[in-house]
């Protein structure tokens, strides 16, 4: 599949289905595209959409079946949208939350293999069952051990200090499934990764009343 260059083409595009839930479509949302005027277009469809497959299949619809609606904050990043958006925010601008190409690549940039060869993919979403509830807490680490305990496939986690939002990772390559909590303004907070104490252990006691896995 070639880069979409027609809206024929881009709608084509979009109505490729990753999974049961989830649509290719959604994952091109952009606001820094929208504003700017960027196309938020995949230069390598094919790879885009391989990716994008596995995200939704192994790791969005396991959330999607115990919880209900995942909502897509933000997915695929086009190189070129995300260097725009990473320039903009090492420029001082606090709108701008993207790191690096070379960070991204198969992170939000899911048409670009990262140094290693490895291909992968990134969504920021958000978990409506669970908004009201961090509301009420502010605390996001009952759902970061639930992710922990049943979405085996997950490859990284890093929560954001608002609704609860979190990026979720696929990736094909080796991975220590950390979880961080973003602090805007200081370095991340991890939580575990895989070979700290306690990683491996049944966390249940840290989400009661949260659905069993679907």
């Amino acid at each position: 599949m070639d880069k979409p260059r027609s809206v024929a083409e881009l709608t084509a595009l979009g109505r490729v289905r990753l999974s049961e839930h989830f649509f290719m479509r959604e994952m091109l949302y952009s606001e820094v595209s929208n504003v700017h005027g960027i196309p938020n277009l995949p230069d390598d469809p094919d790879l885009a959409v391989a990716a994008g497959e596995r995200l939704c299949r192994d790791v969005l619809e396991p959330l999607h079946r115990a919880f209900g609606q995942v909502s897509i904050r933000s997915a695929y990043r086009s190189a070129a949208l995300n260097d725009f958006c990473h320039r903009r925010r090492t420029a001082g601008d606090a709108a701008y939350y993207c790191g690096d190409n070379d960070y991204n690549a198969a992170r939000h940039i899911w048409d670009r293999r990262d140094a290693a060869g490895y291909m992968g993919a990134t969504a920021s979403v958000l978990v409506p069952w669970f908004i009201e509830r961090f509301a009420r807490t502010g605390d996001a680490r009952p759902l970061a051990w639930w992710i922990r305990d049943h979405v085996p496939a997950y490859a990284e986690l890093i929560f954001f200090p608002w609704l609860g939002a979190f990026n979720v990772r696929w990736y094909e390559g080796p991975s220590d499934q950390a979880i961080f909590f973003d602090q805007p303004g200081t370095p991340d907070v991890l939580l575990s990764r895989r070979g700290e104490p306690a990683f491996d252990d049944d966390h249940a006691a840290h989400y009661p009343g949260f659905p069993a896995p679907g």
